[in-house]
């Protein structure tokens, strides 16, 4: 994993309208297009399949704001309320097994078709949260935060 890497910081929340239309009118944050989609991800429970609500900011620094799923990953932080920070990997297997290595736990992973991992969440005994995403997906998330026209 490497710094320049870094890609977006994650906002989890129980009002994505609310909590963007604040960060436009308090710091300027345009946003890309709302994606609402099912996802599958795997975790220490087993799989499950969950009704996932987010969107890109379109200009940098890149804020995902999601919203909060009880009872799964996808919940509100307490304190500061940065949910992860998310990293592009070029080798996601070798980068996990890495911070797990370090302590690290896996929290969730998503599968792409061909079987191979398109994310995975990772957090430390601290709290601390990581989302890996594979870097062919770069292209096609990059349409999430293009200007909408």
């Amino acid at each position: 994993m490497r710094a320049r890497d870094q890609f977006h910081v994650g906002i989890v929340t129980t009002d994505v309208e609310a909590t963007t239309a604040a960060l436009s009118a308090t710091l300027g944050y345009e946003w890309g297009r709302l994606i609402d989609s099912t996802v599958e991800v795997s975790g220490p429970r087993g799989p499950g399949e969950f009704a996932l609500r987010c969107v890109f900011s379109i200009g940098e620094p890149r804020l995902e704001v999601v919203r909060a799923i009880p009872g799964t990953l996808w919940e509100p932080a307490p304190g500061v309320g940065i949910h992860h920070i998310g990293y592009f990997s070029d080798d996601l297997a070798g980068d996990m097994d890495g911070l797990v290595e370090h302590g690290w736990q896996v929290e969730a992973t998503r599968e792409m078709s061909d079987g191979s991992l398109f994310f995975a969440f990772l957090a430390n005994p601290a709290g601390f949260r990581v989302e890996l995403v594979d870097r062919r997906a770069e292209p096609g998330l990059r349409t999430c935060w293009a200007p909408m026209t």
